[in-house]
């Protein structure tokens, strides 16, 4: 089997090449306000949708009126396009799912278009080296080797450097051994996640932890002059550290997920609805630097590559429910332990709720096969 698989190596330029990729986003940039004034325009005046097909169409009068397009290669500026009109989409899908605030494409300000994407043609790579036309070489730092056919390349410029990511077609899907095992899996605070086994991971807490250098460099930030070198540099000390608390907790995620993945053929995971977990405001942070679903999307997509099975259940009672006899058992949310009056069961409280999950995602199954 194989699979489309998309793979990220930071880069290092030279300032040649770093100017070149700074003009070419800031014409992006440009055409993507410009398209998108013209759209707004156009719905105002005339009452009439712009399509996809009529602005590219216009690509090559928009290059004899303004030559510095010229440099940029047609298939990046075509993307700024797809770019947008994907965005009009999304708009349009949230409105009729009436999903709240459906968010209108807004207008890039200066630096807020940080990547362009090529496909097949102005880009070749030699090694480690990527050399993109009319732009310059980007020394990459293969962490791991490119497999499959690459259909295109994204050159992404974040705050700590550049980055090139490689998206992949008939990439050879990771074999695992078979198994028939299912597993119920509770995510918290106190612990990060609670599995119907009984084995417990801890919430290892990277923004908790990394509070105090984040502190004192937004300190430092803040205390320079607005538009001095000392100020930029500050900035990047800061932008520093929160990319290593990122990188630290997706590794650590990456790391849980693959280990559940090579294990278990069904994952029963809650259908937690974090964005309004998030309104806590004694638990927000704590839930956003637990980051469970970016966990559950993590295991999601790994499973689809594993041939694996992820099923979500409802939430609602899973802790309250005594996992041997069924019954009720109401406690608050500071009561770590589960102690049924009834049955007598006593055990943690986030085991007996993975328990709840299992058993509820095995009904779930069952009901689904016998639908079917």
């Amino acid at each position: 089997m194989y699979m489309k698989r998309t793979f990220l190596y930071r880069a290092k330029i030279n300032e040649t090449t770093e100017a070149n990729c700074n003009r070419w986003l800031e014409l992006c940039r440009i055409l993507y306000n410009m398209a998108l004034d013209i759209r707004i325009s156009v719905w105002k005046n005339f009452k009439r949708h712009v399509s996809l097909y009529d602005q590219q169409s216009q690509l090559p009068d928009l290059k004899e009126y303004a030559p510095e397009f010229k440099n940029v290669g047609s298939q990046v500026l075509q993307d700024v396009l797809e770019r947008l009109d994907k965005a009009y989409k999304a708009f349009f899908r949230r409105v009729k799912e009436h999903t709240g605030n459906a968010g209108f494409p807004r207008f890039k300000g200066y630096g807020r278009y940080d990547s362009f994407t090529l496909k097949q043609a102005g880009w070749k790579l030699e090694g480690r080296y990527l050399h993109v036309r009319n732009v310059g070489r980007f020394k990459l730092f293969l962490s791991q080797p490119i497999q499959g056919e690459i259909k295109t390349i994204t050159v992404r410029r974040s705050s700590t450097g550049w980055y090139v990511a490689f998206s992949c077609d008939n990439v050879p899907v990771r074999e695992f051994p078979e198994t028939a095992k299912e597993i119920g899996l509770d995510v918290g605070i106190n612990n990060f996640l609670v599995d119907s086994e009984g084995n417990a991971v801890e919430n290892p807490k990277y923004y908790v932890n990394n509070q105090k250098v984040l502190r004192r460099r937004n300190r430092s930030f803040a205390r320079k002059r607005k538009g001095s070198s000392r100020r930029k540099k500050a900035k990047i000390l800061v932008a520093k550290a929160h990319e290593k608390t990122a990188n630290q907790r997706k590794d650590f995620l990456h790391k849980i997920a693959n280990q559940y993945i090579a294990l278990y053929a069904v994952i029963f995971v809650e259908a937690l609805k974090i964005q309004n977990m998030v309104r806590n405001g004694h638990l927000s942070k704590a839930i956003s630097d637990a980051s469970w679903g970016m966990f559950v999307n993590f295991l999601t997509y790994k499973a689809e590559e594993a041939g694996r099975q992820i099923v979500k259940v409802q939430p609602h009672g899973t802790s309250q429910l005594c996992s041997n006899c069924g019954e009720k058992v109401p406690k608050s949310l500071s009561v770590r332990i589960h102690k049924c009056p009834h049955c007598g069961l006593v055990l943690c409280r986030d085991a007996n709720a993975a328990i709840n999950i299992c058993k509820r995602g095995r009904a779930a199954l069952s009901y689904a096969n016998v639908s079917r």
